[in-house]
């Protein structure tokens, strides 16, 4: 299992991906999501109802947006490994816009099976692992630490862009 390892000050810590399987990484964001969307109502509820400004939903609206966009990269990079069609994974995506939608989506790809396995690092004789993504999968996969460190520097990019983009509700206006 390929791992990385980095000194700590006289301490080497290991990581290994192993433990982090497709399905957990997913189920792991698929719940956060649900827990900033809560966090997010809990904002409009304490700027609208409870009158305390803005900062609730500030805090609970950017918390949210980095946890979508996050959820977003995740069920593309778990959906190519898991080889769900296009259709699938922009269904995962669309479901983290409706409230609480992650966790029902999630238990339905939990019984169909479409989060077993491991990641696919190695090429099959899957006449799919020939092509352009399946090739920067296992590329991607081979080094986890720059695929987290590319992943955190892409949610960055997104979520900035959407923060200088404004509040969903101003788009287009």
């Amino acid at each position: 299992m390929p791992a990385a390892a980095w000194d700590d000050g006289g301490v080497t810590t290991t990581l290994t991906t192993g433990s982090l399987t497709p399905r957990r990484l997913y189920r792991i964001l698929a719940v956060a999501e649900t827990v900033t969307w809560t966090m997010l109502i809990l904002g409009m509820i304490g700027k609208y109802v409870l009158e305390l400004g803005d900062w609730p939903v500030r805090v609970g609206g950017t918390t949210h947006g980095i946890v979508f966009v996050s959820y977003a990269f995740t069920a593309g990079l778990v959906g190519v490994n898991q080889r769900w069609t296009p259709v699938q994974v922009i269904g995962a995506v669309a479901t983290a816009v409706v409230p609480y939608a992650t966790i029902p989506f999630d238990h339905s790809l939990e019984r169909r099976g479409m989060l077993e396995g491991p990641w696919r690092r190695q090429k099959t004789d899957d006449p799919r692992d020939t092509s352009w993504v399946n090739r920067l999968l296992r590329l991607v996969l081979a080094h986890p630490v720059l695929l987290a460190v590319g992943m955190v520097v892409a949610v960055a990019v997104v979520v900035s862009v959407l923060l200088a983009l404004g509040p969903p509700t101003e788009w287009g206006s």
